[in-house]
Parts: C-alpha cells; sequence; structure tokens
C-alpha cells in the first residue's frame, strides 16, 4: 500500500554554509561527503594562506606610496608656508577656571592683524590662548597667498596617517577575503540544495511505506 510520501530532508553535512569552514566535515574520509564539501574546506584553507599573505603586501605597498606622499607634501608646505608674528585686535575670551588643565588645552578664536608675504597687512582669526589681552603677539603659519593655515606636517603626523592608510589595506583584503568565502560557500550551498531536490524528485515517486 501506497503511503505519503514524506518531505525531503537537507542533505547531509552542515546546513549552514558560514560555519566552521575548516571543520573536520570537509576533510573527513566518509560516505556523507560530497565533493562540494572538499572543494569548500580546500577555497577556506586556500584564503586563509592567502589572506595575510596578500594583506602584508598591500599594507607594504599601500604603506610605501602613502608616505613618500605625505613626505613630499609637508615638504612643499614647507617651502610655502611661513611662519609670522601676529597681534591681538581685541581681548580674547577668558576661560571659566583659569590656571585649570582645560584652560591650558582650550583654545578661543580671535582677530588678529599680520602681514603676508607680500608686505600688505591684514587680518583673519585664528585659535588662541583664553585670556590674552588687545596687542598681544602670537605666531601664525601664513601661506603664500597671505591667508592663515595649519604647520606643515610634522614626522609623527606623516608616521601616523601613513600608518591609518596601510592598516585600511588590510582590512580592506581581509573584508575581500571574506567576502569570496560568503560568496563561494553561498554558491556551493545553493549548489548542494538544488542537486538534492533533483535527486529527490526522482527518488519520491517511487517511495512506498507499509503501515
Amino acid at each position: 500500500m501506497s503511503g505519503t510520501i514524506p518531505p525531503a530532508q537537507p542533505p547531509p553535512g552542515p546546513r549552514d554554509p558560514w560555519v566552521h569552514p575548516l571543520s573536520l566535515w570537509h576533510w573527513r574520509h566518509n560516505p556523507l561527503r560530497r565533493r562540494s564539501d572538499r572543494l569548500q574546506g580546500w577555497i577556506a584553507l586556500g584564503l586563509l594562506l592567502l589572506v595575510p599573505f596578500l594583506g602584508l603586501v598591500a599594507t607594504f605597498a599601500i604603506g610605501d606610496v602613502a608616505y613618500r606622499h605625505y613626505v613630499m607634501t609637508a615638504a612643499h608646505q614647507k617651502q610655502t608656508r611661513h611662519l609670522t608674528t601676529a597681534v591681538l585686535t581685541h581681548d580674547a575670551p577668558r576661560h571659566p577656571e583659569p590656571g585649570s588643565e582645560e584652560a591650558k588645552k582650550t583654545r578661543y578664536p580671535a582677530t588678529v592683524r599680520f602681514t603676508d608675504p607680500q608686505g600688505r597687512t591684514r587680518t583673519a582669526k585664528t585659535d588662541v590662548l583664553p585670556g590674552l589681552t588687545a596687542d598681544s603677539k602670537v605666531e601664525v603659519w601664513v601661506d603664500t597667498d597671505g591667508a592663515l593655515t595649519d604647520p606643515p606636517m610634522t614626522a609623527e603626523q606623516i608616521r601616523s596617517r601613513t600608518m591609518g592608510w596601510a592598516l585600511l589595506a588590510f582590512l580592506t583584503v581581509a573584508l575581500a577575503g571574506t567576502a569570496a568565502y560568503g560568496t563561494a560557500a553561498h554558491v556551493l550551498h545553493r549548489h548542494n540544495m538544488a542537486e538534492w531536490e533533483s535527486k529527490w524528485a526522482e527518488t519520491a515517486p517511487r517511495w512506498t511505506t507499509f503501515p
């Protein structure tokens, strides 16, 4: 007597393609292991070995390019930026807690008067210590156009920015490797499910049970 056809069950093996990419399931010899399981294991192992190597290559390559760029930029800044003396045109605001550690780190915008590289007297706003009175002198950096600007990059800033780009390069390679494995695992999982459904469609009509 024919009975009801049971629903198709998932194929043997890990259901989640993201779980344990290097687990023993992909490597141990057993009749339930599929070729796709072995392939997924090799992909995981290959990426595990390749990603750190490519990450280091990218780190040194991008770091070297960034370092050269910032060194050239700093050299250009040193040639085009000049330190000059400016005079406050009015009193700077006072800090609520004079002499405190916070007051030493706080800066307030104030208008200053200075002479640009062309000999013209100009005024602009810059950040100064709190409590400075009018006619106090402060040092400012001026570019070739006579505008106030930041000081040239220091060696520490060059090193910090270079390390930032190098780290970003390594993380990019790591994320790319993760995405590559995720895509491969997803494709293999879909392939396994499609193959299982196809085999079950051939087997299910012949399925019989006896009470």
